[in-house]
């Protein structure tokens, strides 16, 4: 089947269909699979053109490998219009399994420590958009905070905020720093959440002007700290997360159903 792309680069031409392969465990389709299912179990949902399994694997494939829904709509024979359909279905799916900030951090408490950190999410937005554009990473996009556990395993990410967001403010404004305080959580953090004081530990400026026991603390809070840019980038794995094309009220959605396919059990 051939599905005409009429672009100002391309004009006329033609998307054509080809084998390939998707670098997902095979378990973790048929799990989204069996979620799809269920939910069309619960709306009584009548027949569509793909079954649970097909329309799992379109979207994990939108999501790992950011093909746009005319693309993954010509890989499996359907409309971009449906693919659409699809993929937003099973976003909203998975996002609602994703923990929330408390139920993240159930189990641990004084003695334990946590690592948080942000990272933008690219996007396609024009100069004029101002709050989207980040100074730190000369960019538009959005900003996502993450807390990971000491072996960098992903604990929480939170909802997108506009890419000028100082990673601060962020943690503020997400609970983070009173979450943890509450619970009296150590967290470890880089420069950029200096001052947020609570049970934030940040490393000392200008390190080679630190006394000796300032520069080993440094070390050690940088060995300890590493980690967490695991979880960062198993999030920028799925490449939809590398440059985002959609609307920016959606990156939240998808960042959440990226979390659950991250962390979800399907062993069982």
């Amino acid at each position: 089947m051939l599905i005409p792309l009429d672009t100002a680069d391309t004009p006329g031409a033609l998307l054509v269909p080809y084998p390939s392969m998707l670098d997902v465990p095979y378990e973790l389709v048929e799990h989204v699979s069996w979620l799809i299912y269920a939910r069309r179990r619960e709306l009584n949902s009548p027949w569509r053109r793909l079954g649970c399994f097909k329309q799992a694997l379109l979207v994990l494939a939108h999501l790992r490998k950011n093909e746009t829904y005319r693309q993954v709509g010509a890989g499996f024979g359907v409309s971009e219009a449906t693919a659409w359909r699809y993929v937003d279905e099973t976003l909203e799916i998975l996002a609602s399994w994703a923990p929330g900030l408390h139920e993240a951090l159930v189990g641990l408490g004084e003695g334990d420590f946590v690592i948080v950190d942000g990272t933008l999410i690219p996007t396609d937005r024009i100069k004029t958009d101002e709050p989207y554009y980040s100074q730190k990473h000369r960019k538009h996009g959005m900003n996502a905070q993450v807390i990971a556990a000491p072996d960098g395993t992903p604990l929480w990410f939170s909802r997108a905020t506009p890419g000028r967001t100082h990673d601060l403010t962020a943690a503020r404004s997400h609970g983070i720093v009173q979450a943890c305080l509450t619970r009296q959580i150590l967290v470890l953090a880089d420069r950029a959440y200096q001052g947020a004081g609570a049970t934030v530990r940040t490393p000392y400026y200008h390190h080679h002007e630190q006394p000796p026991q300032n520069q080993q603390f440094n070390r050690n809070h940088a060995r300890l700290r590493t980690p967490g840019e695991r979880a960062l980038a198993q999030l920028k794995s799925w490449r939809l997360l590398r440059r985002a094309r959609c609307s920016t009220r959606r990156i939240g959605t998808i960042i959440q159903a990226v979390h659950t396919l991250l962390t979800c059990d399907y062993s069982g």
